[in-house]
């Protein structure tokens, strides 16, 4: 059971804050909800209390782990699936996870492919849905400002996987 304060993540929708829990009757039955704030997309989602095993939801990972993710974001790429709808695939299921490195391994090797020869659509959502997950964990975990958070991690993957590749 969470509380309001706690920092939680919801795979495919990245970190938030609890920051109510409210009774709300829907079909003559009342059931408490966790009301979670994201703070990249200033969203507000209500998530049943009582599925909130059956979801993947967990908590927030520790500053040792988030800092780690800088780290991953310079280790060279496991893009190795030429075929772009087993890649869809294989990435989806990684997000669909909700462990942090494996959302920090789609994000990274999403964004090295897109600068080296683009993405097609579908693939551009699950980059921009991996941007949302890490960068919402990363700063609620390290107390930093999203945007800012976003531009590092860009600016470390193209000086280290790009740059040098042009």
């Amino acid at each position: 059971m969470f509380k309001v304060g706690d920092k939680i993540v919801y795979p495919m929708h990245g970190a938030g804050t609890i920051t109510d829990i409210e009774e709300k009757e829907i079909l003559g039955s009342v059931k408490s909800y966790y009301i979670l704030k994201m703070p990249v997309s200033e969203l507000k989602i209500s998530i049943p209390v009582d599925k909130i095993n059956d979801m993947g939801i967990r908590p927030i990972v520790d500053t040792d782990k988030a800092k780690k993710m800088s780290e991953l974001i310079l280790e060279e790429t496991e893009n190795k699936i030429k075929n772009w709808n087993k890649r869809y695939k294989t990435n989806l299921n990684k997000l669909k996870s909700g462990k942090l490195d494996e959302v920090c391994i789609v994000y990274r090797d999403l964004y090295i492919l897109d600068a080296q020869k683009g993405l097609s659509m579908i693939e551009k959502k699950i980059l921009n849905a991996s941007k949302k997950m890490l960068v919402s964990e990363i700063a609620l975990a390290l107390d930093k400002d999203p945007d800012e958070l976003t531009k590092q991690f860009e600016k470390e993957i193209y000086d280290r996987h790009i740059k040098n590749d042009s």
